[in-house]
């Protein structure tokens, strides 16, 4: 056939056609819109070297659609209370140079200081899960929680059950589970929940089956919040699973850190989670029922840093900048993924160049493995410079803390990574308390008793193949 001829003629010529419309438009865009100078190198590599599916892999992972959608629905309030003064009480003397912290966020975040807060550390879901269940059981006017992953196993249920009960006595129930972190069970807790009149919502629903939410595949909610009556609230880096069970002996253990939280700080925690839902179903919680009034009476002052693709783009690692230009004596950092771009390098840098203790502790042996290398992979421009890394024995230890100076304290889901910093909707607690701060430097201090501090012997001491895999692992730090 004649028209068949032609196209088997000329399609070299069309699919370079193709190829350069589809790759002129969206190479500009990475130009103009990627602020990481690596990534949009690594997008535009991709866009070029890989016809169509270059182009095609950015429109669904490159592209950020949901600052559009966050700000067009209006959904950042933010909660006004009293800003305190100063850091000048009895418990904050030898730490009024972290004013000049609450000075950067204060400009940097929506939510300001809050005083008379409790924070309290939960360690495991030994201590967590019971807690947390008790709250939920004493429940009279509402719950809500947002979880990356909610499991359908042992802890999963028990948590689905409770919250069944109490939407059963009339509790106004409301449940969000980002719909990836939702896989990681099958079948999907958001069945037993149903089942149990449980109102469930899942963040951004994405798969190649419905491709016009393709492009939010890549942004999840890692969040992880259950505030319970609007005045008790947990939060933290915890999923719920029984893996974090570790008294049950799970195939799969998991340490990590959780923490109770009361006083007005409740109250912006609240209004993290009315915005997800808000977003995720259109149902705007108001009034009494969730956000009644609050009067606390701890020493903690507080604010909560929401972080994610959207207006609130960077906040977290504003903060963690402002904290180590401020650190004058010690810096301690837990978290599971540490891969630092080089604007945190550097300020880990100066800090243990002006004489701060910088201590990175991370475990030995990492559930994702090529984390694991990528980290590896750039532990030296540290410890070169004077900064210590500890790597924890197992089980996998998935918290995530900074204490600086034994005053100032930063919780919550956030990782040292791209992927927190950048992609994922985070949620973070600004803390300023000596006593909560010793307290976790507690908790460090015993994960510390039986770890290895790493050394640049060490690092070099790696193959030429384990250095070369370490470095190509590294390329791919901006996406992960």
């Amino acid at each position: 056939m004649d028209w068949l001829s032609k196209i088997s003629e000329f399609w070299p010529h069309l699919a370079v056609a193709f190829h350069l419309l589809a790759s002129l438009p969206a190479s500009a865009h990475a130009l103009l819109h990627k602020r990481d100078t690596r990534a949009a190198t690594l997008w535009i590599a991709f866009i070029w070297l890989m016809p169509a599916v270059g182009s095609l892999l950015y429109l669904v992972l490159g592209i950020n659609r949901i600052r559009r959608r966050a700000l067009m629905l209006g959904v950042h309030r933010g909660i006004g209370r009293p800003i305190p003064r100063d850091l000048n009480q009895r418990d904050y003397v030898g730490a009024e140079h972290l004013k000049l912290i609450a000075r950067v966020v204060s400009r940097v975040v929506a939510n300001p200081l809050t005083a008379r807060n409790r924070v309290q550390p939960l360690v495991n879901g030994d201590e967590a899960f019971p807690a947390m269940l008790a709250a939920i059981e004493s429940a009279q006017q509402s719950i809500s929680l947002v979880s990356y992953i909610f499991d359908n196993d042992a802890s999963g249920r028990e948590f689905a059950n409770a919250l069944g009960r109490a939407a059963k006595r009339g509790v106004a129930v409301r449940v969000l589970i980002d719909a990836a972190g939702m896989r990681y069970s099958w079948p999907p807790i958001t069945y037993r929940l149903n089942r149990v009149a449980v109102r469930c919502a899942r963040f951004l629903p994405a798969s190649l089956l419905t491709p016009w939410r393709v492009a939010t595949i890549n942004l999840r909610n890692h969040r992880k919040i259950l505030v319970v009556d609007g005045h008790t609230a947990f939060t933290g880096g915890m999923n719920i699973r029984h893996g974090n069970v570790l008294s049950a002996h799970p195939p799969s253990p998991v340490q990590d850190l959780h923490f109770r939280v009361e006083g007005p700080v409740v109250s912006q925690l609240q209004d993290a989670f009315a915005n997800d839902w808000v977003f995720t179903t259109g149902e705007i919680l108001d009034g009494q029922t969730w956000f009644p009034q609050l009067q606390g009476d701890g020493t903690v002052l507080a604010r909560v840093i929401v972080d994610g693709p959207d207006a609130d783009f960077e906040k977290a690692r504003w903060t963690m900048l402002a904290a180590l230009a401020e650190a004058q004596t010690s810096v301690r950092i837990l978290t599971p993924y540490f891969l630092p771009d080089p604007a945190l390098v550097t300020a880990l840098n100066l800090a243990a160049l002006r004489g701060v203790q910088v201590d990175v502790v991370l475990p030995c042996k990492n559930n994702l493995p090529f984390i694991h290398w990528a980290s590896r992979s750039m532990w030296w421009q540290l410890l070169e410079r004077g900064c210590h890394i500890w790597l924890t024995p197992p089980p996998f230890d998935h918290s995530k803390l900074m204490v600086v100076d034994d005053h100032w304290v930063l919780l919550g889901s956030a990782n040292w990574d791209a992927r927190s910093l950048r992609l994922n909707f985070e949620l973070n607690v600004e803390c300023y308390g000596r006593e909560l701060a010793r307290d976790l430097v507690v908790v460090i201090d015993k994960k510390l008793v039986d770890a290895r501090e790493v050394t640049l012997a060490d690092v070099d001491a790696r193959t030429i193949t384990g250095k070369v895999r370490d470095a190509a692992a590294r390329l791919f730090s901006p996406f992960m």
